[in-house]
């Protein structure tokens, strides 16, 4: 089966305003990325049942391609919303960073931003080192100082960023 030249033509150009967005957004945060490092947008991510939502940027900085590739400095940065109106309930950003630890052992650790304020975004920024992968679940659950379990085990992680 083939294609006819103006329906490639309409793919084509629907490919490229479909990416055009996530371009501009990018080269915006480019502006303030050296040479060595790679900026990315990402998001929005939400949590389910729409509760919660995050979108920030992800800048890498010095990837070492070794045995294990990482990057020297992740740095991380965005907003999380909490769009639930009850009081008891709060958005969840948890990241699960995994880093790489002497005797190429790859553990990893959880980065969690909380926001409890209906529609007003919580900003986070946060860096970490010797980054292999960098990964995002959002959930909306009531107010405590850590995510549950159910928030940390149930559902999939969303990569933001791998180490190549």
């Amino acid at each position: 089966m083939s294609i006819s030249r103006p329906l490639a033509v309409l793919a084509t150009v629907a490919a490229v305003l479909s990416i055009a967005p996530a371009a501009a957004q990018a080269a915006a945060h480019s502006d303030a990325v050296s040479a060595g490092e790679t900026a990315r947008a990402w998001g929005p991510y939400y949590a389910p049942g729409n509760q919660a939502r995050t979108a920030g940027s992800l800048v890498a900085s010095g990837e070492d391609h070794a045995d294990i590739p990482t990057a020297d400095t992740v740095k991380i940065s965005g907003k999380l919303y909490d769009q639930t109106r009850r009081t008891s309930t709060c958005g969840w950003a948890v990241f699960r960073i995994t880093y790489k630890a002497p005797g190429n052992n790859l553990p990893h650790k959880h980065r969690s931003i909380r926001d409890c304020s209906y529609r007003t975004p919580a900003s986070y920024s946060f860096s970490s080192h010797d980054v292999y992968q960098v990964e995002l679940k959002v959930c909306a659950e009531g107010k405590g100082t850590k995510p549950s379990l159910n928030c940390l085990y149930a559902g999939t992680w969303k990569t933001l960023y791998l180490s190549k």
